[in-house]
């Protein structure tokens, strides 16, 4: 069985909007909302994996996150860990990189059903925590 790690950012800015991103129309989960990050790659820690990560799919440098969940998954013979951090510092603006619609939320108006199933008790402990 494979196993892969995938390092998830809550991007919040001060006014508790939530920065979400929108899977393309075609392919796994289409055209759902995502909070941005990706795979952790070997030797990476799940830490290291959501800077790069945020970096390349967002432009921004995050500065400031913290563990909010860890939740594992399996997807056939792929079991995955995905690991939820909450990002309340960075560098830069984030925008849709690598072409995908992004915007801010108020984190009070986040619907679980918008997002991939995995994501979705996480979306409800964003919403109790406003």
């Amino acid at each position: 069985m494979t196993h892969l790690n995938v390092a998830v950012g809550i991007i919040r800015n001060a006014g508790k909007q939530i920065f979400i991103t929108r899977r393309a129309a075609t392919g796994h989960m289409a055209s759902k909302l995502e909070f941005p990050g990706g795979k952790v790659e070997p030797g990476e820690s799940p830490e290291q994996g959501l800077v790069r990560e945020l970096e390349e799919e967002v432009g921004i440098l995050a500065s400031d996150y913290s563990l909010f969940a860890r939740k594992d998954v399996q997807f056939g013979e792929r079991q995955v860990t995905l690991w939820f951090y909450l990002v309340e510092k960075w560098q830069g603006e984030p925008w849709g990189k690598e072409g995908q619609p992004g915007a801010w939320i108020a984190q009070s108006a986040l619907q679980p059903a918008d997002f991939p199933p995995a994501n979705q008790t996480v979306i409800e402990q964003l919403q109790s925590a406003c």
